[in-house]
């Protein structure tokens, strides 16, 4: 595999250019300009003070608020003079967000209180009100600068339920796939638009070209994958960056109730208060139905279970119809929305036979491509420019030294040289066992006892500890680069009828340095709940009963330096991230039936060079 990087790729394709820039003695149209593939950005595009700013109300499909009156949203729209004084029509590039008009304070006890035994009704917590910010119909500025100079429309609307768009919010109801449709439809000539949400003048875009690629961040960039989900004509192409996919993945895992990182306790229903700035004499309403009702009824803090109220907020059941060409970007590092969000859209959007890229980084939430990608990837599909960049290299991933904007084409990912190597378990409690090729015949069993007082760094370098279980590979003589997704299986029991379980994969000896980056000691994490192996029917485990456990550990991207340990440690309560119940939780596992099984570029070869 080459290693080449991602401008040298850029200057090594040439295009023959649709339009070139016009000199001084040139009269003309202002028109688009492209370069190696890339839109320009054309002084003519480029004034601020000439862009045409205008807010308008598309009539949707629905009524989400249910009074009687199918929602308008929101919408606002900048474009170049050109598109009013030319007749230029031109592509859109649509942001949508429910964020737009402001969100509710930060109040002690607005989320969940974590500190509970697991298994029981979970107390209630305070519903703060958003008050909505600003008086002007302003929605968002954000991309425009960006975009609107290379011969792009800027196009953004605020969720239902919030700013100035009528319906109630969802938090991934059927509402929040069919509102950003409609503006697309309005931008194709098959919606209604009006100059107010009540009555109004229609309003056309004449001005479209009925091209739309969508694009944003976390709740922003679930967004883009909802409304393609739809299979709307006119979405030709989305970059999601860090987007939540699935509410049960972004809420739970494997069974388990666990916080998005950094926001111990938040979970659907917090977020929809959150969010909750549409009009004030709808909410009470809006809150009965959804939140109170159908958010109470469906989001089981008792169990974990996946059912049908998560089932229906989980954009990769909706896939089927989907059409748009997929720029996925996500950071290894993200343990707010988590990698596996984007990786089980990519693998399906891979599998459909939809153009797909992705972009990964070694960084936490958020994180665009480089503009060139971005921009190669809509000016190809929304501009219909013949660049090549769907015969691209599918994978663009950071390595763990180099900055963001450059990227290590890949031909896929996982790195199509991997293979899974399975890994057994040795005893080795209260210090520290072993992590080797070959499984132990004889059986053993090692206990730890839960203590959530202790976080996984501490763990991570406390030996020995009777509330953590970690077994480590020898040192390694080689880099070992892991790509994909490492698998766990476990045979365990509890001295209680429920437990967490946190595994983490960990790189020893850790560093406590100041210049310490999340890598140099993490390499991927995971949770799961031992009662709720089917996800959908729990069930008490019997005290002293052994169970097994298989999940999925978080995807991941890493090159593990020669000289470092892979260490497996095993631990329950996760203060960071899990309820957290008394001390004193018992989990004991029976070694010889655990496997930790890893994706390793070169497979058998790199294994080798491992134990030398």
């Amino acid at each position: 595999m080459h290693t080449f990087k991602f401008h040298t790729l850029i200057n090594m394709i040439a295009i023959s250019l649709l339009s070139s820039p016009m000199t001084s003695a040139q009269k003309g149209p202002t028109l688009p300009v492209f370069e190696n593939g890339q839109a320009q950005i054309v002084a003519g595009f480029s004034d601020p003070e000439k862009w045409i700013r205008h807010d308008l109300w598309v009539e949707t499909e629905f009524d989400s608020d249910m009074d009687q009156q199918l929602d308008r949203m929101h919408v606002s729209v900048t474009r170049p003079i050109q598109t009013e004084t030319e007749g230029l029509k031109l592509p859109v590039i649509y942001v949508t967000s429910p964020y737009f008009a402001g969100v509710a304070p930060d109040v002690p006890g607005a989320f969940w209180d974590v500190h509970q035994e697991l298994g029981q009704e979970s107390p209630p917590h305070l519903h703060p009100e958003v008050t909505r910010t600003g008086t002007r119909p302003i929605i968002s500025n954000s991309h425009i600068k960006k975009w609107v100079p290379r011969g792009y429309i800027l196009v953004h609307s605020s969720s239902p339920g919030t700013g100035l768009s009528q319906g109630s919010p969802t938090v991934g109801g059927p509402n929040e796939s069919l509102a950003p449709k409609a503006v697309i439809d309005w931008l194709c000539g098959r919606a209604k638009g009006f100059t107010a949400p009540e009555d109004g003048t229609p309003v056309t875009a004449f001005w479209s070209t009925g091209k739309v690629g969508m694009t944003g961040t976390s709740y922003n960039g679930t967004l883009p994958l909802a409304a393609a989900t739809t299979g709307v004509a006119g979405l030709e192409a989305i970059i999601p960056i860090a987007p939540n996919t699935s509410y049960y993945h972004y809420y739970r895992s494997n069974g388990l109730v666990r916080s998005p990182g950094g926001y111990l306790g938040e979970d659907i229903d917090v977020l929809y208060d959150f969010i909750n700035s549409g009009a004030p004499s709808k909410r009470a309403a809006n809150n009965a139905r959804v939140r109170d009702t159908e958010m109470k009824n469906g989001m089981d803090r008792v169990t974990g279970d996946y059912n049908d109220f998560w089932a229906g907020r989980d954009y990769l059941n909706q896939m089927g119809g989907m059409k748009a060409a997929l720029l996925m970007a996500h950071g290894f590092n993200d343990w707010n929305v988590m990698p596996e969000h984007s990786y089980r859209i990519y693998d399906e959007a891979r599998r459909m036979g939809l153009d797909h890229q992705v972009y990964y980084h070694q960084q936490g939430h958020g994180g665009p491509p480089p503009m060139e990608l971005m921009n190669r990837w809509f000016t190809h599909y929304l501009h219909g420019v013949e660049n090549g960049v769907e015969q691209d290299p599918k994978a663009w991933i950071v390595r763990e030294s180099d900055p963001m904007d450059r990227p290590t084409p890949y031909s896929d990912y996982p790195n199509p040289k991997t293979q899974m190597i399975s890994f057994y378990l040795s005893p080795g409690a209260p210090a520290a066992g072993g992590l080797t090729l070959k499984q132990q015949t004889q059986s053993t069993q090692e206990t730890l006892i839960d203590d959530a007082q202790y976080s996984s760094s501490v763990l991570a370098q406390m030996s020995p500890s009777e509330n953590r279980l970690l077994y480590v590979t020898p040192v390694l003589s080689e880099d070992l680069h892991i790509s994909g997704t490492p698998k766990i299986s476990l045979r365990l029991a509890s001295n209680k009828s429920a437990a967490n379980l946190s595994v983490y994969l960990v790189s020893l000896p850790w560093s406590t340095s100041d210049d310490t980056k999340i890598i140099d000691n993490l390499i991927t994490r995971g949770w799961a709940d031992p009662q709720n192996t089917s996800l959908r029917d729990s069930a008490p485990m019997r005290e002293g009963s052994f169970y097994t456990v298989n999940f999925d550990l978080m995807p991941d991207d890493q090159v593990i330096q020669k000289g470092q340990q892979i260490g497996l440690m095993i631990f329950s309560s996760d203060p960071e991230f899990t309820l957290i119940p008394k001390a004193g939780t018992e989990l004991t596992l029976s070694l010889n039936d655990c496997v930790l099984t890893l994706p390793i570029v070169n497979g058998e070869m790199a294994v080798v060079q491992l134990f030398k």
